[in-house]
């Protein structure tokens, strides 16, 4: 799913790490009326997904499930307000510090959207789907199944990593395709690499990436 000015992409890719504990980031999509978030739903458990209980109230209207894989994601409920707007796929919400926040609205240029207690999201400047932290990392993930990608035209990736050092991150080393691992100020690690052929569709400081 390579996502869009307003849409984060999605990228899928086989792993041997076995799933230990609540994910550290998930999905949010919404609703635009009850019947449609019934019919979301209704498709997921078509297609493998289970309810799952992750001692949300009674009187919540949000239905949390998991993927065939065990992979939480929710299904919000119809005018919620903060994510009206947002399209289908209308949150990627994360474990993180308020600091992360910061750091992320400043390493992809999108505005800080919501700054509450330890809650902070963004947003591309043209709308789409918001990114959101809410709290601090848990340690009980052994090792890190989700993480963000980046990606920069050739030439400009050593640029990109100076920049997003200055910014916070820690450089962790790089492959031999030339990828980079970082780690943002709470220690989560993602990825900053190349775009394929050279020249990026999917340009770091536009489209971040959830892999």
């Amino acid at each position: 799913m390579p996502g869009s000015e307003t849409a984060l992409g999605l990228r899928f890719v086989a792993g041997r790490d076995e799933k230990i504990g609540p994910n550290p980031m998930h999905l949010h999509l919404t609703s635009s009326s009850e019947a449609d978030q019934l019919h979301t739903v209704a498709a997921a458990l078509r297609l493998g997904a289970a309810h799952l209980d992750v001692g949300q109230l009674p009187e919540e209207r949000h239905v949390v499930l998991a993927d065939p894989e065990g992979n939480e994601l929710c299904v919000i409920e119809p005018r919620n307000g903060y994510l009206d707007g947002c399209g289908l796929l209308g949150e990627l919400t994360c474990e993180g510090t308020r600091d992360v926040g910061f750091f992320w609205a400043a390493a992809l240029g999108w505005p800080l959207v919501w700054d509450r207690g330890l809650q902070t999201a963004i947003q591309s400047p043209l709308g789409g789907t918001k990114i959101s932290w809410d709290g601090p990392v848990s340690r009980e993930h052994a090792t890190n199944r989700q993480r963000f990608d980046l990606v920069a035209d050739d030439g400009e990736l050593s640029d990109e990593v100076d920049r997003l050092v200055a910014l916070g991150a820690t450089r962790l080393g790089s492959t031999d395709d030339g990828t980079v691992g970082l780690a943002d100020p709470d220690g989560t690690t993602f990825e900053l690499r190349v775009a394929l052929g050279g020249t990026s569709a999917n340009r770091q400081k536009g489209r971040p990436r959830a892999t």
